[in-house]
């Protein structure tokens, strides 16, 4: 599966049987998933739990979101710019005036 293929209620099961003493070796094998999946889940919930330091999953996906939000907003001042840039063309600035010879 791709990433985040998997749903949260899956990945807190899985921790749950490592935290319970399996291995995780024992573990990804039993599911068929691998067991660096596992280490990445184990090593983010440490951080969501404060005992690593890093991001945690809450502002992880805050960040995601802004990021988006940046891009898109970067796409839509392109193209005002792009628009504004093509009617200066067109359009004479406002109060500008032909003048007669």
């Amino acid at each position: 599966m791709g990433r985040r293929g998997y749903p949260p209620e899956f990945r807190r099961k899985v921790l749950d049987l490592v935290e319970a003493g399996r291995p995780v070796v024992d573990v990804a094998r039993d599911l068929g998933i691998s067991a660096q999946s596992i280490y990445v889940w184990r090593k983010q919930d440490r951080i969501d739990k404060g005992l690593e330091p890093g991001l945690s999953s809450a502002e992880r996906s805050e960040l995601s979101a802004a990021q988006r939000r940046i891009a898109e907003l970067e796409t839509e001042l392109a193209v005002h710019r792009r628009a504004s840039e093509l009617l200066g063309k067109v359009v004479p600035p406002k109060g500008a005036t032909k003048r007669s010879r």
